[in-house]
């Protein structure tokens, strides 16, 4: 059954204070994910030793990468990226808009992957929003609107995932789930699971979002003592199918019932 993972990796910095990405990698590659989506991931920057982490993380798992820079000055880099060992293509990789008139807050972007899982394509978009109410409403539109999900290419089955900064109770976490389901209401967790801050998890603002056609089995926030350690967030794991014809209909109505 297919996994998928999504993890603020705090640019492999731990809690501890020590740079690892190896130490990401091994946080990950206890759970065999298909795919992975990583945020704040640091390319050829100074401050983490000029290393690329995506590819190194990639490499450590076995896995292609594709990386979109939401960030880059001169030859540093920042952002997101989409991990698999499955064959994937990139479709789209792009900023997202940011708040009229604060034009020195941080850049945000989302990536769009194809992934072929057992002769089912995946659409997965990868994503990090802002953190002001107004900026992420307006990154939340810009998802759900022509150039990404409402796209005619992103035919369902499609997965948005990443670090939205909001809550279930936000607005843009509520705009979302009118047009898609978050993957822990579909798992009827006794209690949902939340990911930051990863020592003491107390809010959900890592989420993973499914369209039509995903049955969700299984959803984990990875609390071993390594994950605890390894980022400021835990990672988000995911089992679900992809189902075909009507089968997800009633499953889909059931959640919402």
């Amino acid at each position: 059954m297919p996994r998928i993972l999504t993890y603020n990796v705090h640019r492999c910095l731990g809690t501890d204070g020590r740079l690892s990405p190896a130490r990401i990698a091994d946080v990950i590659a206890a759970y065999e994910p298909d795919v992975v989506a990583l945020q704040e991931l640091d390319v050829g920057r100074v401050r983490t030793g000029g290393i690329d982490q995506a590819h190194a993380i990639a490499q450590a798992l076995g896995m292609h990468v594709h990386f979109h820079a939401s960030m880059r000055v001169l030859e540093e880099e920042y952002g997101n990226a989409i991990l698999t060992h499955r064959p994937s293509r990139l479709v789209k990789a792009e900023a997202l808009p940011g708040s009229p008139g604060k034009p020195r807050l941080e850049p945000r972007g989302a990536l769009w992957a194809s992934v072929n899982l057992g002769g089912a394509e995946l659409q997965i978009i990868n994503t990090h929003l802002g953190l002001r109410r107004h900026e992420r409403l307006a990154q939340v539109n810009a998802l759900l609107g022509p150039h990404w999900l409402g796209h005619h290419t992103c035919r369902e089955p499609a997965i948005l995932l990443g670090d939205f900064n909001a809550t279930p109770r936000s607005r843009a976490y509520q705009r979302l789930t009118v047009h898609l389901w978050d993957a822990q209401a579909l798992a009827r967790l006794p209690k949902p699971r939340a990911t930051f801050p990863s020592r003491l998890p107390m809010l959900r603002i890592d989420h993973v979002f499914v369209s039509r056609g995903i049955a969700v089995q299984r959803v984990e926030a990875v609390r071993t003592p390594l994950a605890r350690v390894a980022s400021d967030h835990l990672p988000l794991l995911v089992e679900f199918q992809v189902i075909r014809g009507k089968a997800h209909q009633s499953s889909m109505a059931h959640a919402h019932g």
